[in-house]
C-alpha cells in the first residue's frame, strides 16, 4: 500500500498537468458566410460561419491545441473559445503553413496597416510558446488560402476574460471572440459568487466590405472611413436608419450575474451602461481587482472588463447602451450601440427603462477616474509584485507622421510612429529570424529613447516623415523594465491604446502634458497599481507601465493604428547578435 502511495505521489510530483489541468482540442474552420446588418446583406469571413465567433472555455493551467483550417482568399492567424467549437478527431494534421509558403508576403503591407494575421489569444502569456501568440511575421507566417496550423500553449497561471482575434489587416472586425477562463477546480472567486455568467463582445460595423475599406485607405494614403453602427453581441439595435434587432440579455429578479465585457472594435473606444443598475468591476484584463462601484463602464479595443450586476429593480426592459469616447478632432462613429437587459416575465413590448444620456463623446474626466479606480487587489494569494529596481528605463513617443507616397492621392500616406520609426514589415517571421540566427530580417538598434527631444504635445516640429524599419530592442532575459509611453501632438493629439504581448505590465502612472522625470515618478502607485496587458495613452499626455521580461521570445508591442514595434527578451547574446534561446521549445515542424 505504501508503494503505491509513494508511486502515486512520484507521479503527480513528475506530471503535474496530469493533476485538474486537462488538453483541449477544438478545430476553426475560417469561412465566408453572408449576414445581415443595418437591413444590408454582405459576406463576412467568419470562424465556424459565427459572428462574432465561437467563445473559447477552459480553467487555469489547462492546454489547448487548435487547428485552424483557412477556406476563404485572405491569410489569416486566430485566438480562441472552447466549450463551443467542435472538438479534432485525433491529434494529428498536416504541417504548419511553413511547408508551403517558406516564408514570403502574400498581400500588400503598409506602414500604416499591418496585413495578413490573426492573434492567437489577446492577453494569453504563451509562456515559452510565442510560435501560437498569431501575429503574422513577428511569430509565424499567416495561413495560407487552403492550409492549416496548429496552436498549442498553456494557460499558465491566468484566470479571467481575454479575446481571441484576427491579426491580419482589418479581418478582426468579424473575426474575434472570447476566452473565458475559470479558476482551478475548487478554487473560488475573491468576489461573491455570481448566479449567472454572460460574456458581452462589443464591436463596430461597416456597410462596405472591410477589407475594401482598409484597401482603399492604402491606396489614398488618407484615413479609412468610420464604422456605421456599434454592437452588442455582433448586433447593433435600432438605428436611425434601420429598425435592426438588438441582443437580449434575460435576468431574473434578485440574482446577481457576472457580465464579461470585450471591447472587439477596431479603432473606439468605448462607453458601457445599464439603465437603472450600478455595476460591480471586479476584472479587466484577466486581473482581479478591488470592487468598486460604477455606472458606466470604459473599455479601450483589445480590453477586456468583468463586472457584477445585480438584478434589483422592478421587472421589466432596461436599456444597454454603448457610446463612443474620443476627445480629440478626429472623426468617429457616434451611433450608440443598443441591447436590451430583460427581467423574467416581462414582455418584449413592455415599455423599456432609459439609462441618463450616454457619457458625451469627449469625457475625458469620466475616463480619467475610472482609469484611476482600478487598484490590484495585491492580496497573498494575488500580489501585486510590481518592479521597484528598473534595468531598462525607456521612453517611447508616439504619434502620427506623414512619409511621402507617389502612387497616393496627395503624394503622401499618414503613418503611425514610436521614436520617429514606423514599422516595416519583414517578409520573415521576426521569431524565427531570431531563433535561428537569420540576418538581414531585423536589426536591433531600435532607440530606447526619441532620437531628437522636443516639446512632445507642444509646438510640433514643421518636419512630420519618419523613418522606416524593422528594428529591435534587446532585453535581457528576466530583466525589468520601465516604459513611458508619451502621446504627441504631431498632426493631432488623441488616445493611443496599446497592447503588450506575451507580458501584462503595471499601470503605474499617467498624467497630461510631457513626462518629468523627475517629479513624476514621485507619484508613481507602486503598492497596488493595476496589472493589464491593454492600456490607454491619454490624449496630450503619458503613460508609465512596469512589467518583468520573463518570457523569451519577441515581444509585440502594437498601437491602435497598426504601428507595431519589438522587444525581444532573450536569454543571452553571442557574437553580438541573439543567442538561440534554452528555454524556448522548437517551431513547428517545417
Amino acid at each position: 500500500m505504501e508503494s503505491r502511495v509513494g508511486a502515486v505521489l512520484l507521479m503527480v510530483l513528475i506530471f503535474p498537468t496530469l493533476v485538474g489541468a486537462m488538453v483541449r482540442h477544438y478545430k476553426f474552420s475560417v469561412v465566408m458566410r453572408n449576414t445581415t446588418r443595418l437591413c444590408a446583406t454582405k459576406p463576412i469571413v467568419t470562424v465556424n460561419g459565427r459572428f462574432p465567433g465561437p467563445n473559447l472555455y477552459a480553467r487555469e493551467d489547462d492546454t489547448l491545441v487548435v487547428r485552424v483550417i483557412n477556406h476563404v482568399t485572405y491569410n489569416v492567424t486566430i485566438h480562441w473559445n472552447l466549450r463551443e467549437l467542435e472538438p479534432l478527431e485525433g491529434s494529428g494534421g498536416t504541417g504548419p503553413i511553413f511547408s508551403h509558403s517558406p516564408f514570403r508576403v502574400i498581400g500588400e503591407f503598409t506602414q500604416l496597416l499591418i496585413s495578413g494575421f490573426f492573434e492567437i489569444g489577446h492577453g494569453v502569456k504563451q509562456l515559452r510558446t510565442g510560435w501560437s501568440d498569431g501575429p503574422a511575421y513577428i511569430s509565424q507566417c499567416p495561413i495560407q488560402p487552403g492550409q492549416n496550423y496548429i496552436y498549442n500553449f498553456t494557460l499558465s497561471g491566468q484566470r479571467g476574460t481575454l479575446l481571441w482575434h484576427a491579426h491580419i489587416s482589418w479581418l478582426r472586425a468579424t473575426l474575434h471572440g472570447a476566452i473565458v477562463i475559470f479558476p482551478k477546480r475548487a478554487v473560488p472567486y475573491p468576489f461573491p459568487n455570481p448566479d449567472k455568467e454572460v460574456v458581452l463582445i462589443l464591436g463596430e460595423w461597416w456597410k462596405a466590405d472591410v477589407e475594401a475599406v482598409i484597401n482603399q485607405a492604402t491606396q489614398t494614403g488618407l484615413p479609412p472611413n468610420i464604422s456605421d453602427a456599434h454592437t452588442i453581441n455582433g448586433l447593433p439595435g435600432p438605428t436611425s436608419t434601420c429598425s435592426s434587432q438588438g441582443y437580449s440579455l434575460k435576468v431574473e429578479r434578485g440574482k446577481t450575474y457576472m457580465v464579461r465585457i470585450i471591447n472587439a472594435a477596431v479603432n473606439d473606444e468605448l462607453f458601457f451602461k445599464i439603465a437603472g443598475h450600478q455595476l460591480t468591476v471586479v476584472e479587466v484584463d484577466a486581473i482581479y481587482t478591488k470592487p468598486f462601484k460604477t455606472d458606466t463602464l470604459f473599455i479601450a479595443p483589445g480590453q477586456t472588463t468583468n463586472a457584477l450586476v445585480t438584478a434589483d429593480q422592478d421587472p421589466g426592459n432596461f436599456l444597454i447602451v454603448i457610446s463612443p469616447f474620443m476627445d480629440a478632432p478626429i472623426p468617429v462613429d457616434n451611433v450608440t450601440g443598443t441591447a436590451i437587459l430583460r427581467y423574467t416575465g416581462s414582455l418584449s413590448a413592455s415599455p423599456t427603462v432609459l439609462t441618463t444620456a450616454p457619457p458625451q463623446i469627449n469625457a475625458t474626466q469620466l475616463t480619467s477616474t475610472f482609469m484611476d479606480s482600478l487598484k490590484s487587489l495585491n492580496s497573498k494569494d494575488y500580489p501585486a509584485t510590481v518592479p521597484l529596481e528598473i534595468d531598462h528605463s525607456l521612453l517611447f513617443a508616439i504619434g502620427v507622421g506623414i512619409n511621402p507616397c507617389s502612387t497616393c492621392v496627395n503624394g503622401s500616406r499618414l503613418v503611425s510612429y514610436i521614436n520617429n520609426i514606423t514599422f516595416v514589415m519583414p517578409t520573415t517571421s521576426i521569431l524565427q529570424a531570431h531563433y535561428y540566427n537569420i540576418s538581414g530580417v531585423f536589426t536591433d538598434d531600435f532607440p530606447g529613447n526619441p532620437p531628437i527631444p522636443f516639446n512632445y504635445t507642444g509646438t510640433q516640429p514643421t518636419n512630420t516623415q519618419t523613418m522606416n524599419g524593422t528594428r529591435v530592442y534587446r532585453l535581457a532575459y528576466n530583466s525589468t523594465v520601465q516604459v513611458v509611453i508619451q502621446g504627441t501632438a504631431m498632426i493631432s493629439p488623441e488616445s493611443h491604446p496599446t497592447h503588450l504581448h506575451g507580458h501584462d505590465f503595471y499601470a503605474v502612472g499617467k498624467g497630461i502634458g510631457n513626462f518629468d522625470p523627475v517629479n513624476d515618478p514621485k507619484k508613481f502607485n507602486l503598492i497596488d497599481p493595476i496589472a493589464r496587458n491593454t492600456i490607454g495613452v491619454p490624449s496630450g499626455g503619458w503613460t508609465a507601465i512596469r512589467f518583468r521580461a520573463d518570457n523569451p521570445e519577441c515581444v509585440d508591442v502594437a498601437l491602435s493604428l497598426g504601428s507595431t514595434y519589438k522587444l525581444g527578451a532573450e536569454d543571452g547574446i553571442s557574437g553580438g547578435g541573439w543567442e538561440r534561446s534554452k528555454s524556448v521549445p522548437d517551431t513547428p515542424s517545417f
